[in-house]
């Protein structure tokens, strides 16, 4: 099958049942070509079963329908093979052959092209990743972690992928190690201009790599936007507080605001006066001011992060403490008075808590 190297692939009605229990429900999503896509969500929520889907690997109920470039992959009375998708795939533990050297990974997806075109292609792909020419004739037990990860990529990148699927392929790396891999990975794909699609669990790492974030809850998509809009305007309390952490007070709804004990926040919903509403408030939305102004408030806790501290807040009309972030070094003490103050920009209200009270990331 031949196929542009940018692709544009469609997902309509995407549905899967293991034993008559839902793990994916109607998900319906348009990949944008030459971009990198992340699934994001908790364990068990459905995205490394959608990429397989994608690749082939797995089927999904009748009814669903993928199309690449408007041909159809998956639908009615059609079901296109793997290994006639043109669509790669990197996995999480890479999966190289310990028996083949590093050359020889390379070029095993090669095996169709003639051995000249296989030479050819195995340059080009070493050309594009810094640190694989002195690689190739070692074996993957003598290679680092980042090492690894690299070959992986090359091989998934050297027949020309349409579609390149990822499953956490930085998940093994350490903390330090795995950024700079990261990096250097976007920086391939976007070289390259492959359309890509990464499963993480990590909010973080989809902000840091993703043009379109699809986050993922109980088998359907909760929002699909770009990194900015998916932390900035998220469309419910469980998107706001997996892309980060969130102050969650409980109000009333009156005449456009949420009334809580610490101030009115206006919101663009529709709700009846006096019904219950969520205010999530970002803890970069705290900040502490002039002793005359602001919410009566005393610091109960610091915490030392290296990049900011972490202020825990009781404020005086409440029964529960705020978490405020600072990159200023507040020089006060546990126990001391202070004047709180708001950025309602950082503030997002939403009809009421749809999860009851708990936390995403906590969900089993």
């Amino acid at each position: 099958m031949h196929a542009n190297p940018a692709a544009t692939l469609e997902l309509e009605g995407v549905s899967r049942h293991f034993d008559g229990r839902p793990v994916l429900s109607d998900i319906s999503l348009a990949i944008p070509p030459g971009r990198i896509t992340c699934l994001l969500g908790q364990s068990g929520c459905g995205k490394s079963t959608l990429l397989r889907i994608i690749s082939g690997v797995d089927r999904p109920d009748p009814g669903s329908r993928i199309l690449m470039d408007g041909t159809q992959l998956v639908g009615p009375g059609r079901f296109v093979e793997p290994e006639d998708r043109h669509i790669g795939f990197m996995f999480q533990d890479y999966a190289l052959f310990p028996h083949l050297t590093v050359a020889e990974n390379l070029a095993f997806g090669l095996r169709h092209l003639p051995r000249p075109a296989r030479r050819q292609r195995v340059a080009e792909v070493v050309d594009r990743i810094v640190g694989l020419g002195h690689l190739l004739d070692r074996y993957p037990h003598s290679l680092s972690g980042g090492e690894q990860q690299r070959v992986a990529l090359a091989r998934a990148l050297a027949p020309k992928p349409a579609v390149l699927l990822m499953d956490e392929p930085f998940s093994n790396l350490d903390q330090g190690l795995r950024e700079r891999v990261r990096q250097e990975t976007v920086a391939t794909l976007r070289e390259a201009g492959t359309t890509a699609i990464m499963v993480t669990h990590d909010p973080q790492e989809a902000l840091a790599v993703g043009d379109l974030i699809v986050l993922m809850r109980d088998g359907r998509i909760e929002q699909a936007a770009s990194p900015f809009e998916i932390y900035d305007r998220p469309c419910s309390a469980y998107a706001a507080e997996f892309m980060g952490p969130c102050n969650r007070l409980t109000g009333i709804w009156s005449d456009g605001r949420i009334v809580t004990p610490i101030g009115t926040f206006p919101a663009d919903l529709d709700l009846p006066d006096g019904a219950l509403a969520l205010a999530c408030i970002r803890p970069q939305a705290l900040s502490i001011g002039p002793d005359e102004q602001g919410i009566s408030a005393r610091i109960v806790g610091k915490t030392f992060t290296g990049e900011s501290e972490q202020i825990d807040i009781m404020v005086h009309p409440l029964a529960q403490t705020l978490r405020m972030h600072s990159h200023v070094r507040i020089p006060m003490a546990i126990g001391d008075k202070v004047s709180l103050q708001l950025n309602g920009a950082q503030i997002h209200v939403f009809p009421e808590d749809p999860y009851g009270g708990q936390d995403p990331l906590d969900q089993s």
